[in-house]
């Protein structure tokens, strides 16, 4: 999954493309280098962020969508917390929403459900204005797992396809570094939720402080310097089951991915294969 961020704010700058015309080059260019999914937002979620009026997300995210979708095959995905943002992004030609609110929306499920699309639910600890305010867990993989189990059943209650939904643990969202580790060691154990797991895991600053304290790189906070970081904690995901990857850097990450995958299969045959059926079967 590419990432495509029509913001001026998004924590990454090599993503944000809030001019239209840069933002579909962006994607396009991920498509080439072997992108499945194209992520497109048009509201930061970093640490910290505001939220952004839903007629300023439609404006910015809709267009992109509307011009992506006649130009490929690949999937779409609008990431975005509110409905009215999903439902013009799903009616452009997008076919996936990833929801880092899991469902906060009371019309996202339905809306969902409606046009028969693929869902992301994201654990996410607060909002991202004080998610990473001092966050604690009594333990963070089973309540990240018991969060996650009941947004799956709203969803299905509200008529989204078993099919079509992915879970994601939230690497990132209202955690410390010890928080996301710990759900990256046990990411296997959510498997048990019976959906593919999405992980997002790209130049974040846990892996700059893991760079930083142990002196692997000192400038490891840098996030122009986390891509290497990034690729081991991409193939540690993969090899704990993980069926999708969020990645901004993606040929580079689409090479980790296939080396990992054919670990992970004992073989080269058909080791990339999959990933997105389980995304688009029932849905898109």
């Amino acid at each position: 999954m590419g990432v495509v961020n029509v913001t001026p704010d998004s924590f990454h700058p090599g993503s944000r493309r809030l001019d239209p015309d840069q933002a579909l080059a962006l994607a396009l260019k991920e498509v080439e280098a072997g992108a499945d999914i194209i992520d497109i937002g048009g509201e930061s979620t970093r640490p910290g962020a505001s939220p952004v009026e839903v007629e300023e997300e439609i404006r910015r995210v809709v267009p992109v969508v509307a011009r992506l979708r006649p130009l490929s095959r690949v999937l779409i995905s609008v990431d975005t917390r509110n409905a009215a943002v999903a439902e013009r992004a799903l009616a452009a030609g997008a076919d996936i929403v990833n929801d880092v609110s899991a469902l906060g929306d009371s019309r996202m499920a339905e809306v969902v459900a409606r046009a028969n699309a693929g869902l992301v639910l994201m654990h996410m600890k607060g909002t991202p204005s004080t998610m990473q305010a001092s966050p604690s867990y009594r333990d963070v993989v089973a309540e990240v797992k018991e969060y996650l189990g009941r947004a799956i059943d709203k969803a299905e209650s509200a008529g989204v396809s078993s099919g079509s939904i992915l879970v994601d643990p939230g690497i990132g969202f209202g955690k410390t570094l010890e928080h996301n580790l710990t759900l990256l060691h046990n990411l296997s154990s959510l498997s048990e939720l019976s959906k593919p797991i999405l992980v997002g895991t790209s130049r974040k600053s846990f892996i700059g402080r893991i760079l930083s304290e142990t002196s692997a790189r000192r400038t490891g906070s840098d996030r122009e310097e986390r891509i290497f970081g990034t690729a081991a904690s991409i193939a540690c995901a993969v090899l704990l089951g993980a069926s999708v990857v969020r990645v901004h850097d993606v040929r580079e990450m689409r090479e980790v991915v296939a080396v990992a995958d054919a670990i992970r299969n004992q073989g080269v045959e058909g080791a990339t294969q999959g990933k997105v059926l389980a995304v688009s079967e029932g849905g898109p």
